[in-house]
């Protein structure tokens, strides 16, 4: 009796003081009834209903007609660009966006009537140094529990194909690249799904292990010999599966004019100086508009690098028509710049055009959808998801912004020709990152880069 006594008013606080969540979270016949009787099934609403209930696209149904023909594909100010890249079934767009930017260059340089890079080349040191910092991080953190935060972080993915500007930046300052032909695509390079699961497979393995041998103090030379072990596993299957890269290559191409040059052997490093002097300089800055966070704020976050000694994703958060005017300036410029941002919204894949209102829900649906940027980000329903480089702007008769171009990576047959023209105000909305050599940006924002970076952990929102 006593028992009953003493738990029976705690019981009773317990639910008072959840009562009014668990009554919000019924759904009475009351409430039901209400909300029933707000679908008013009148003619038009039957016929919206028929309409998408036999349809095989909602998308297709809430397409914007007024702005079909509205957006054209001219621009006042273009790089210089030639050919269309094509990153098949990977999640290598960074990698490809990072070099076109710097091929039109090689392009004109050597006098071209076209050029690709090997990105099969730096797959491979990517996913191979990915792995030996994933086999580092599990190592620094053997002595949390298995269920932290940080370690699930890292178990979750040990290794992907995706990436960020940074990414090709430690790749390339530290085995170089080449041209296409020295090590060309294999059919795993252009489908990567497969072989990041198997490597996933066996780095789990290993980094449990690894877990209880860095566990028991003093293992330290036994922790270091199965990580070597571990990293020649993954280079075997990396090389049965990619082929295996080049420490030297002889190259000779053709030019423009039919003139055949001579036969050179370059390492790749040797290769990249001779193709892009201009990469070696440290001059590019990563850009970004974040609006839930202080402008003119360096932002850093924590061990998203591919390379134990790169460096990690690391941008200056500006407002979008800062960002804007340093864009327009390199591209009048005839710089192209990586960039990325959230392609799956509003995107018109036949027509190759991206337009806030390409897609009019509001109106199929007859409700409100109403986010503004930051809230789409703070609740994960925008963020970015695809790089391309940026190559064009068009302007209106005060040099201002009107629309802007895409260089793909999805191949000549998407979007137009392998381009995508977004609207000025899509920008605002949907863009999020810019590299951009330093030389365009303002002396505020000069000022702001030399800012201590603000430190972000790896499971931030944004990324």
């Amino acid at each position: 009796m006593n028992f009953k006594f003493l738990m029976l008013p705690v019981l009773a606080l317990a639910i008072s003081g959840s009562s009014l969540a668990q009554t919000k979270s019924v759904i009475n016949n009351k409430t039901l009834n209400e909300i029933r009787n707000s679908f008013n099934n009148d003619a038009s609403t039957k016929a919206i209903t028929n309409a998408i209930t036999n349809s095989k696209s909602i998308r297709d149904l809430a397409l914007n007609h007024s702005k079909i023909g509205a957006t054209d594909h001219f621009f006042k100010y273009k790089v210089d660009v030639k050919g269309i890249t094509d990153q098949k079934s990977s999640g290598r767009c960074w990698m490809f966006t990072s070099m076109n930017t710097i091929r039109p260059n090689v392009i004109k340089d050597l006098n071209l009537s076209s050029f690709d890079f090997s990105h099969n080349y730096s797959y491979f040191w990517d996913i191979f140094e990915k792995s030996n910092l994933f086999l580092d991080n599990i190592i620094a953190t053997a002595d949390k529990d298995i269920t932290d935060r940080e370690v699930v972080r890292y178990l979750s993915s040990p290794v992907d194909d995706g990436g960020v500007w940074n990414s090709f930046f430690n790749i390339a300052k530290k085995y170089g690249v080449v041209p296409a032909n020295v090590m060309p695509e294999t059919t795993i390079s252009n489908n990567t799904g497969q072989l990041n699961r198997i490597v996933n497979e066996k780095l789990r393995g290993e980094a449990y292990k690894i877990r209880q041998l860095a566990a028991k103090k003093g293992n330290t030379k036994e922790v270091e010999a199965a990580k070597i072990e571990t990293l020649k596993d993954v280079y075997r299957i990396l090389a049965l599966s990619l082929g295996q890269p080049p420490v030297n290559f002889t190259w000779r191409y053709k030019d423009a004019d039919d003139k055949i040059s001579e036969t050179k052997t370059y390492t790749p490093l040797e290769f990249l100086n001779l193709v892009a002097p201009e990469f070696a300089k440290d001059q590019m800055v990563m850009i970004m508009n974040d609006p839930t966070r202080e402008y003119y704020k360096v932002y850093e976050i924590q061990n998203y690098r591919n390379v134990a000694e790169g460096i990690n994703w690391t941008y200056l958060n500006l407002p979008n028509d800062v960002i804007k005017t340093f864009a327009l300036a390199s591209i009048k410029n005839n710089q192209a710049m990586y960039a990325s941002c959230d392609v799956g919204k509003q995107l018109n894949r036949e027509d190759g055009i991206m337009d806030i209102n390409t897609y009019d829900y509001e109106s199929l649906f007859g409700v409100k959808f109403d986010m503004d940027k930051k809230a789409r980000i703070l609740t994960r329903q925008s963020g970015s998801s695809h790089a391309m480089t940026l190559i064009g702007v068009d302007v209106d008769e005060n040099e201002i912004p009107v629309k802007w171009e895409f260089e793909n990576s999805w191949g000549a047959t998407a979007g137009h020709n392998g381009y995508l023209t977004f609207t000025d105000e899509w920008f605002s909305e949907y863009m999020f990152r810019v590299v951009i050599n330093k030389k365009y940006l303002n002396e505020k924002a000069i000022k702001a880069l030399k800012s201590k970076p603000i430190q972000l952990p790896v499971w931030d929102y944004m990324f």
